[in-house]
């Protein structure tokens, strides 16, 4: 169909008016999230540190019980990284309780469904996390089974978890830990 220039310009014009500026470009985080059933940024990180609240209390009061070799184990995606929202930034509630159990002699332990811990580890050390160790899955496990084994081998390495963040179902599978905290993933949408 040919549209003449004049008519062309004058369609253009009204884009231009009608149009807030960016609606023709990419989708900010927000509209994105919005659009998949994913809460904006803000909420998501109000759901965040209510769901992650009683962990420093919880370790306080179980590190003061003792016991050999405490440690946390924290998931990766949209659990210690805003994977979804700000990819490779930390997720600073996460990371205070991270913090916190390092000044406090207790492990921080990584258990992942990625297949890589090498690049897994340098994008937590740049965030900001401290890493005693990283377990990843191996090739042909599903989530939650290569999450078992993980937790299940760092128990056979001494460590005692005391507890388990994380926002997907798969990372409290199977047991291996004393108390788990689940952050928000909406009923699967952020993975």
């Amino acid at each position: 169909m040919f549209i003449g220039k004049s008519r062309f310009a004058a369609l253009a014009a009204l884009a231009a008016v009608v149009l807030p500026a960016g609606a023709l470009g990419t989708a900010t985080t927000a509209e994105a999230a919005s659009s998949r059933g994913v809460p904006g940024y803000q909420t998501w990180q109000s759901d965040v540190n209510k769901a992650i609240a009683p962990a420093i209390p919880w370790l306080r009061d179980r590190i003061a019980k003792g016991g050999d070799n405490p440690a946390i184990v924290l998931d990766i995606d949209n659990t210690a990284l805003e994977t979804y929202y700000h990819e490779g930034q930390a997720n600073k509630p996460v990371l205070k309780v991270a913090e916190w159990a390092h000044e406090h002699n207790v492990s921080v332990l990584f258990v992942t469904a990625r297949s890589s811990s090498s690049s897994a580890r340098h994008q937590l050390e740049d965030a900001g996390y401290p890493v005693d160790a990283i377990c990843t899955r191996e090739h042909g496990e599903e989530k939650g089974e290569g999450k078992e084994r993980c937790r299940e081998e760092l128990t056979r390495d001494g460590y005692t978890i005391t507890a388990s963040i994380g926002n997907r179902p798969t990372d409290f599978e199977g047991g291996y830990y004393e108390k788990g905290f689940k952050l928000p993933d909406y009923g699967g949408r952020l993975s």
